[in-house]
């Protein structure tokens, strides 16, 4: 995995600057060539000129053709740049290889990681970095004959640490030598927990993230947030506790059995879900070079050996997420028995 040193299209633009720069240089030096009364007025003496020689007629249209490269270019390089994704085969820990995808998005400053777990499970992490704020949406298969629906679908947002994943920018330069290679993490970092404590109406969710309501729309009555997470929030520039709480329900506060406690599929209950995100870029590796800067007191430049640091990888983790949250019926919670 290695981190380019500049951004993709960079190799485009540069041979882009190349076209333009060689079609100013050749129309300001046959400017008067190319003026419709002196284009004529040779044309009808049967003679082609340019630059005060003859030429052939195929001179005119090699240069036409090098115009036309110059307005292609300028299309290219104005055009938005694509969001990259990577594919990557990463093994868990029961050594099978499942796929990730991590797609960023630089215009929205968001990280998208998405995969599928062998028992079907659908997991989808978005990390919105403006607002500091870690979506996990889970998709579960049902089992329908013990009465569930087809799937059904939670999200838990929590609040994000800048430092845990490295940024879009910096996502969206990475590249694959092999493709192909099975990854393994280089560190993991063990379990988090995370006790929800309300659900949040998706409808008046725009204070926390705008992302929140497209994302979680299958997840009307089950996406969950924590109160210490709120509370943080409020804290950030343009946000305020009132509104963050007005997107939101609190669980009742009587409740605290566990599902795998609970005998029947009606009563209400604590769910337990886990999952684990089996590998993704939690930081940058920096390696030391040497430049080159300095003068002597006369002002002329003096050639000095300094040591630099510059980005030259990604340092790659695992992690798992444990949430505790309430569900209304252990129908909705069959996993956990």
């Amino acid at each position: 995995m290695i981190l380019d040193a500049e951004r993709p299209s960079q190799h485009e633009e540069n041979a882009c600057n190349a076209v333009r720069q060689a079609q100013m240089r050749w129309r300001m030096l046959h400017q008067k060539d190319l003026s419709a009364k002196h284009y004529y007025r040779s044309m009808l003496a049967g003679k082609r000129r340019c630059g005060g020689s003859t030429v052939t007629r195929h001179h005119y249209f090699k240069h036409s053709r090098a115009f036309l490269w110059f307005l292609l270019c300028n299309m290219v390089v104005a055009l938005p740049p694509a969001q990259s994704q990577l594919l990557i085969n990463v093994q868990n820990q029961g050594g099978e290889v499942i796929q990730e995808s991590i797609t960023p998005n630089i215009g929205e400053d968001l990280i998208t990681l998405e995969f599928q777990k062998t028992d079907g499970t659908l997991i989808t992490q978005v990390i919105d970095f403006r607002n500091e704020v870690q979506i996990l949406k889970a998709l579960v298969l049902g089992e329908e004959e013990r009465g569930q629906s087809q799937y059904q679908v939670m999200c838990f947002a929590t609040k994000f640490n800048k430092g845990d994943f490295i940024s879009s920018a910096a996502m969206a330069k990475l590249r694959q030598k092999n493709p192909h290679t099975i990854r393994t993490p280089e560190e993991d970092k063990g379990r988090e927990t995370f006790t929800m404590s309300s659900w949040v109406q998706l409808n008046r969710s725009l204070p926390i993230t705008r992302h929140l309501q497209g994302l979680c729309a299958e997840a009307t009555d089950a996406t969950y947030v924590r109160g210490v997470d709120l509370k943080a929030w409020a804290a950030l520039p343009g946000s305020s506790i009132s509104s963050l709480e007005a997107a939101t329900e609190k669980f009742p506060d009587t409740l605290s059995t566990r599902c795998n406690e609970v005998s029947s599929l009606w009563a209400p209950c604590l769910c337990t879900l886990e999952t684990c995100i089996g590998w993704y870029p939690c930081g940058l590796k920096y390696c030391k070079g040497k430049g080159t800067q300095g003068a002597d007191s006369s002002g002329a430049q003096q050639q000095q050996q300094q040591q630099t640091n510059y980005r030259c990888g990604i340092k790659t983790c695992r992690k798992c997420t444990q949430f505790t949250y309430y569900v209304r019926q252990k129908q909705q919670c069959l996993w956990d028995e």
